[in-house]
């Protein structure tokens, strides 16, 4: 579970209000996806739940712990992939999972194991032992993803995960994510192809200049609108009227 809280963030002194008092329960056994335009908030208001970004106002929780006041613990409630998968290019693949894992304390007898079944499951086992330089964009949010859920972290926070990935490897990660959230426990993404959060998603939330404009599952989107049209009309539409 997330719970943000009236969180609120500014730059530049207070002059551009990037997040405004946004409040949002993310329940276990749920995929929640978070879309927005470019610039609307979005990846100021994750690197705020991963404990990245202090907010200026507000409380995020995870799993019950807040991440301003107990962080370590926080974060160890959950798996996070960035937007952009700018790693450590010199390690091999292995090296920087098992950075990862040392990070998390996945204990050395259950690692190897999870490993391989990640890298197998995102076809990339063969290229384990390469230096991460000489990876492809693709390939290195793929081993971001497999390093962000080694320590099987009960919430999953992905920022774009699917930029990249191939179509297998994107339909596997939404297979991965339905039997997460269907295990009862909790994933939140945000993503700009939305045909795929409405399909996905079993509920979401749009931000627009900082602010949560609607949110909701579709069924209670399109009642609160009047109106059944698909989330990528919906979108298009409040956010050219915001």
């Amino acid at each position: 579970m997330i719970e943000i809280i009236g969180v609120s963030k500014s730059y530049n002194r207070g002059a551009v209000k990037a997040v405004d008092n946004v409040s949002i329960n993310i329940r276990n056994g749920e995929i929640f996806g978070f879309l927005g335009p470019n610039g609307a908030g979005k990846t100021t208001l994750i690197k705020m739940i991963a404990g990245i970004l202090n907010a200026d106002e507000g409380t995020i929780k995870i799993n019950g712990m807040d991440i301003k006041e107990n962080p370590l613990e926080a974060k160890m409630q959950f798996g996070f992939v960035p937007d952009d998968p700018n790693i450590f290019s010199r390690l091999t693949g292995l090296e920087y999972l098992n950075f990862m894992a040392d990070v998390y304390k996945v204990p050395a007898a259950t690692r190897l194991g999870l490993m391989q079944t990640l890298l197998q499951r995102f076809e990339i086992a063969a290229a384990a032992g390469d230096l991460i330089q000489s990876y492809s964009h693709g390939m290195k949010q793929k081993i971001v993803v497999i390093g962000a859920l080694l320590h099987t972290p009960p919430v999953w926070i992905l920022d774009e995960p699917m930029t990249g990935l191939d179509p297998r490897s994107s339909f596997d990660l939404k297979k991965m994510m339905r039997e997460h959230a269907d295990a009862g426990n909790t994933v939140f993404f945000s993503t700009h192809v939305l045909d795929v959060a409405e399909k996905v998603c079993d509920r979401l939330a749009i931000i627009n200049k900082g602010r949560v404009i609607l949110s909701g599952s579709m069924q209670e989107i399109h009642t609160q609108l009047g109106a059944k049209q698909s989330l990528e009309r919906l979108f298009l539409e409040i956010t050219e009227n915001e």
